[in-house]
């Protein structure tokens, strides 16, 4: 799947799958995304890459995706600044996914960081995504998409206007903080099981009014089934590092027994 078919397909609310990286380990990027999950994120906020895991881990998606699964890379940036953003389009990134959105104006500032003159404020400098996406600035600004983080109070209280501002392409829910933001005392907290129910319609529900798409993070492929079915248009599974501890723990409990 190319960078532009991923994004009118997210555009048009299909539905899509994907996982999550946060291991500088590029041969187990490549095989995760040729097993055929519609994209695979690479954590730059919170993962274990530097931005050459970044390059490398986009390098690798699009060699498993080679392979048959057509997979696409997106990069989760370490902040809302014109610097992460651009690099990670530069490096072929097919979106972006921005943290810790509050307001309307923080999501104009990552489209314009995300988007060529004149809609936007982004340098021209495309190296690797010149091949990835394409070398025409108005080519490259529709091929590629812009997903705001709701997971703080005020993002969760502006939430419409968010959905609203122009240019941008979904909200992607970041349950851990989101779970904080509704008075969690860690994540998947029990005793805040219902506001936290409720935060995650809301946000499904405001997308979908506004015709924009809906993501968000699950632990395991049977919660991003049914947040599927509950209006969200694309979700994420779990990561390879919460993968590979439970997997490995498994089997230890197998062998011990």
């Amino acid at each position: 799947m190319s960078s532009k078919d991923f994004a009118e397909r997210l555009r048009d609310r299909q539905k899509l799958i994907g996982y999550w990286v946060v291991l500088d380990a590029p041969v187990a990027t490549e095989r995760i995304a040729r097993v055929g999950y519609d994209y695979v994120v690479l954590d730059g906020q919170h993962g274990l890459l530097g931005y050459q895991g970044l390059l490398t881990g986009l390098l690798a998606v699009d060699a498993g995706a080679s392979l048959g699964s057509g997979s696409v890379g997106l990069v989760r940036v370490e902040a809302n600044h014109p610097t992460p953003i651009g690099r990670a389009l530069d490096a072929g990134a097919a979106g972006v996914i921005v943290p810790l959105v509050d307001s309307s104006e923080d999501v104009t500032r990552a489209v314009q960081a995300a988007k060529y003159p004149p809609a936007g404020v982004r340098s021209y400098g495309p190296m690797r995504s010149a091949l990835r996406v394409g070398p025409v600035p108005a080519d490259a600004d529709a091929a590629t998409v812009v997903l705001a983080m709701i997971e703080t109070p005020l993002g969760l209280k502006h939430v419409a206007e968010i959905c609203a501002t122009r240019g941008l392409d979904g909200v992607y829910v970041g349950p851990s903080d989101l779970g904080l933001s509704v008075g969690a005392r860690f994540p998947g907290d029990p005793e805040v099981a219902g506001p936290f129910e409720e935060a995650v319609k809301l946000i499904a529900q405001t997308a979908e009014e506004a015709g924009i798409a809906a993501g968000i993070h699950t632990p395991d492929g049977q919660t991003a089934q049914r947040r599927l079915s509950q209006g969200y248009t694309f979700a994420t599974v779990a990561s390879d590092l919460t993968h590979l501890e439970a997997v490995a723990a498994s089997h230890l409990d197998t062998a011990r027994s």
